[in-house]
């Protein structure tokens, strides 16, 4: 399995991208726009950590900049009916983060927003995918949505290891902050503590 892939970048398009190794070996990639966004122009150094799916029709390879999209992929194609390319629609929609959080909160309309996700293939995704996911929702620096920056970020990470619903995790932090905020993440957590 090919978990890494380092080169140059010789074509950057929406259809893939191409990276030839130093061992003159060119991959061609498949990326969500969110990473096509931020890789360099062609002639530039790249490094993608890659997922390999292999079906009865085709090996393809899928690149991400982080290690967050690349698990964030994995996983989605864990649920029924999601293929690659209905993946790389969601990734290409939404930020790692964004994505899962939408997922966890169950916000429907967000996900409905992705070519080929109706009412029903969202609300199916949501059951699917909630929990799994949960993980990934507050794990990128300085997401936008999670209460308080990363002292916020910290508690939420804290209360879901503790078994909270994200959900719940995220009303009990923003609960808690609104009162003032704590001196530290300990204090925060112990003050959202005494909200459930």
């Amino acid at each position: 399995m090919i978990s890494r892939l380092k080169g140059v970048l010789l074509t950057r398009d929406p259809d893939g991208i191409e990276v030839e190794t130093a061992g003159g070996v060119v991959y061609e990639v498949g990326v969500p726009l969110t990473v096509l966004q931020r890789l360099p122009s062609p002639g530039g150094g790249v490094e993608l950590r890659t997922v390999q799916v292999v079906t009865d029709s085709a090996i393809s390879l899928y690149g991400f900049v982080d290690d967050v999209e690349r698990r964030l992929f994995q996983r989605l194609l864990t649920a029924s009916g999601v293929g690659a390319a209905l993946a790389l629609k969601l990734m290409s929609a939404y930020s790692a983060s964004r994505l899962a959080r939408a997922l966890v909160e169950k916000d429907l309309a967000a996900l409905q927003q992705v070519s080929g996700v109706g009412r029903k293939k969202a609300e199916k995704l949501v059951v699917e995918l909630a929990d799994k996911v949960a993980d990934l929702a507050v794990s990128e620096p300085g997401a936008s949505g999670v209460p308080g920056g990363p002292g916020g970020q910290e508690a939420v990470k804290a209360l879901v290891a503790l078994g909270y619903a994200f959900a719940d995790a995220d009303k009990v932090v923003r609960m808690a902050m609104e009162d003032g905020t704590p001196a530290s993440a300990e204090e925060l957590i112990r003050k959202a503590l005494s909200y459930r």
